[in-house]
């Protein structure tokens, strides 16, 4: 991967949308050069998808939380990573290190869906116990930020 690569993929980062003549300008190239560099970004999984950014109080989801989950020490990482999967309020879900196993993104319409989502996750097999931090407000999400090795290209 060069230079022309991370100034591809941080311009996608920004705008998903762009079009190859516009990548091209941006980076210098034809479009059909630019086609070439994005599919082989993708083919080596540089580039794993691309989705529409939305507001989720739009769609009703006004509540946002953290919920760390403390597994109980006979369970199975991969077995609570799959159940957690069929929790469909879950956006994002992370394996860490620490005190708890697994960091939840949550976004329901409102507490008692919250309080919902906890009970759920409470009686999963193998948790141990939830710990919920409620997001009061968001001040960034999704950031584009520089990729490293651009400051030098």
């Amino acid at each position: 991967m060069d230079a022309v690569d991370r100034k591809l993929i941080q311009a996608l980062r920004v705008n998903g949308r762009a079009s190859y003549a516009e990548l091209g300008r941006l980076v210098g190239l034809s479009g059909p050069s630019v086609t070439d560099r994005i599919n082989r970004l993708e083919q080596a999984g540089v580039i794993t998808g691309y989705r529409a950014t939305v507001d989720p109080v739009t769609l009703g989801l006004g509540v946002t939380a953290l919920i760390g989950l403390q597994l109980s020490d006979a369970a199975d990482h991969e077995d609570v990573s799959r159940r957690l999967r069929d929790v469909e309020e879950i956006e994002d879900c992370w394996f860490i290190s620490g005190d708890d196993s697994f960091m939840l993104k949550v976004r329901v319409p409102d507490v008692a869906g919250l309080e919902h989502v906890i009970r759920r996750l409470s009686g999963t097999r193998g948790v141990a116990r939830t710990r919920t931090t409620v997001v009061l407000s968001t001040k960034w999400e999704y950031r584009a930020a520089d990729l490293p090795g651009e400051a030098e290209a």
